[in-house]
């Protein structure tokens, strides 16, 4: 998402040191120093961590006011920071600029989603994120940027989706991968998608709207989708009012 060390690096060449057969080799029994033992073989070099298996130790705001502005990646499990990549992908299909959308990150994380967001304009930006230390770091990241457009909430995504809430123009779903969160966020979203909004969800799977987990809400059409090494990302339309909005 590494090289294994050179085979036999550290150990001895064979038979370096050691005298050939025949060649004036002492004879056994006549009091010569018996044959140096050969060293043993040093062990092998455990092979370094493969490339993408552990999360970055920082991402970036790569758009908008804060561009080049660097996000800390807290040390929580299932933390999967959308790459800069993908990011910079999504924010193409969305046109750049967020000028006075209302957005919603569900699993902020880091806040890479969110904080792009408002970097580019959005007039509202709600980080939601269950995790103490990373909700921390979202206060502490939101201070650093004097940016009064974010609001970060320490809550579970349902919990925060129980209670009757504002309108968004762009939710962002990027739960931890093999968790059954799409499947219990998606029903409850139609209570705070705007008019027209959009979905950008990740997953470790391509979706299609009329299975599930998507087909927990009717109305949605897929506008864009791509592949990043594992993560499938996708960006979906509300095209109809959801049922229950």
């Amino acid at each position: 998402m590494a090289r294994g060390p050179e085979r036999g690096r550290g150990a001895l060449d064979r038979g370096r040191g050691v005298p050939e057969r025949g060649r004036g080799a002492p004879d056994r029994g006549r009091g010569a120093d018996p044959a140096p033992a050969r060293a043993p073989k040093a062990p092998d070099k455990p092979a370094p961590a493969r490339r993408g298996t552990e999360p970055p130790a920082k991402v970036r705001i790569i758009g908008g006011d804060w561009k080049r502005t660097p996000l800390a990646v807290v040390d929580v499990p299932g933390l999967r920071p959308t790459p800069d990549r993908v990011r910079e992908t999504l924010f193409n299909w969305l046109g750049q600029r967020l000028d006075d959308w209302r957005c919603l990150d569900l699993y902020a994380g880091t806040g890479a989603l969110g904080l792009e967001a408002a970097s580019r304009g959005a007039s509202r930006v709600v980080l939601v994120e269950r995790d103490a230390r990373a909700a921390n770091a979202l206060r502490a990241a939101k201070e650093r940027l004097d940016a009064d457009a974010v609001e970060v909430v320490q809550a579970d995504a349902v919990t925060y989706l129980s209670t009757p809430r504002d309108r968004f123009d762009l939710v962002f779903l990027d739960p931890p991968f093999g968790s059954a969160e799409l499947e219990r966020v998606l029903p409850r979203l139609a209570a705070v998608l705007a008019p027209g909004a959009a979905v950008y969800v990740e997953a470790d799977r391509p979706l299609t709207p009329d299975v599930p987990p998507l087909s927990a809400l009717p109305g949605l059409v897929v506008h864009r989708a791509d592949k990043a090494g594992q993560v499938h990302y996708h960006l979906l339309l509300l095209t109809s009012p959801a049922p229950g909005a």
